[in-house]
């Protein structure tokens, strides 16, 4: 099998996982937050950047790399791997997503979605079997089924017949998978905030013994105790012996809260898409660097941080930076944001290694500020 899993330690105090995942690429430890990487690049970072800062597996986008340059083109180039030159880890989404999310214009059927280029607006279609053909032509390490994103909030029956669908298309995705000794196909759960449709879909997709399931739709607008309730009945349907990963979701205060309740894997493009406007996760809350308060501020972005934004550059200059819209600036804070994510899952780890991962989210949450009334959340 292309993707193992393997448990290390179960938290005393909260049940928490501390694994690691096996793949053709080498293995990553978990629970681990993975970086997006859209178009084959996170934006403004190097492959050796990424590596040095700690992450070891990265997300791409099905949807965004089939438009340009196209997976042939990738395919050819010797895979993803090689194309971006990044040699640890590789997931790509199924590109569902982005056809529900870009695309106004779309019309859903048994075979597929019909929908239109969000760039040209020239007509496409996307199915189960060419999401596989075009992930098997990426070369990714874990790759995602093709599913249905519904909207939330949605109604028990639209639900209800999103689900059956998604179950048949995971079906679908399975015998049209070409390359399942080298690469591994993860199932997605869906169901909304619905007890008994999560529970439908985890039974359908766990019956087709998938390497590893994935919780899709959430974080796409619920309150976080919808979130964190959903978890608290999903997480346990799915077998205890392969990887979970939550889809979309990146807040430090989620990333903690999921950990807790048996999450191993996460991504989002939370910690990239707010560093481009200047805002910074740091150990006391949310800043945003470019207000007028920080023009002669010379201190770090955080004092208790190690990455190399803040031994090297204060509030300052990378307020300049911003404001003045210079690249390196934007470079700057996307380092510092993804190596605090990725530092955050170290500490995590840690704490599940040594049975204190309730005490640490409860110091956390409280340096932090989330405990606060109307606190800065992202």
């Amino acid at each position: 099998m292309a993707i193992t899993y393997e448990l290390i330690k179960t938290c005393k105090q909260t049940g928490a996982r501390l694994g690691k995942v096996h793949t053709p690429h080498g293995s990553f430890e978990t629970p681990m937050f993975m970086p997006v990487g859209t178009l084959a690049t996170v934006k403004t970072m190097s492959p050796e950047e990424l590596e040095r800062m700690g992450a070891q597996i990265i997300l791409s986008n099905t949807y965004h790399l089939w438009l340009r340059p196209g997976e042939d083109i990738i395919e050819e180039a010797g895979g993803l791997h090689k194309f971006m030159n990044w040699n640890g880890s590789i997931l790509t989404d199924s590109g569902g997503f982005q056809v529900f999310s870009l695309s106004d214009l779309r019309q859903i059927e048994e075979e597929g979605v019909h929908f239109r280029n969000h760039i040209s607006g020239e007509k496409l279609f996307l199915s189960p079997e060419k999401a596989m053909r075009i992930q098997n032509s990426l070369g990714p390490d874990i790759m995602m089924a093709f599913d249905e994103c519904p909207p939330y909030p949605a109604e028990h029956k639209y639900m209800k017949d999103s689900v059956e669908r998604t179950s048949r298309w995971a079906e679908r995705c399975l015998e049209a998978h070409q390359r399942p000794h080298d690469q591994g196909l993860f199932g997605i759960i869906q169901g909304g905030e619905y007890e008994d449709l999560r529970r439908q879909s985890a039974r359908d997709l766990t019956s087709m013994d998938f390497p590893g399931y994935a919780i899709g739709g959430l974080s796409v607008g619920e309150p976080k105790d919808v979130m964190n309730r959903v978890l608290d009945f999903t997480t346990p349907l799915l077998p205890s012996e392969k990887p979970r990963y939550l889809m979309g979701v990146g807040s430090p205060d989620s990333l903690i809260d999921g950990s807790i309740r048996g999450v191993d894997m996460f991504d989002c493009v939370l910690p990239t898409r707010i560093a481009r406007n200047g805002t910074l996760m740091t150990s006391e809350g949310r800043l945003v660097v470019r207000n007028a308060k920080f023009a002669r501020d010379f201190r770090p972005i955080d004092e208790n941080c190690d990455c190399h934004t803040c031994r090297n550059y204060s509030r300052a200059y990378i307020r300049h930076l911003v404001k003045s819209n210079e690249t390196f600036g934007f470079r700057l804070t996307t380092y510092h944001n993804l190596y605090f994510l990725l530092n955050l899952m170290r500490q995590v780890r840690e704490a599940i290694r040594e049975d204190r991962l309730g005490d640490f989210r409860e110091e956390f949450f409280e340096q932090y500020g989330f405990n606060k009334p109307n606190a800065k959340n992202f």
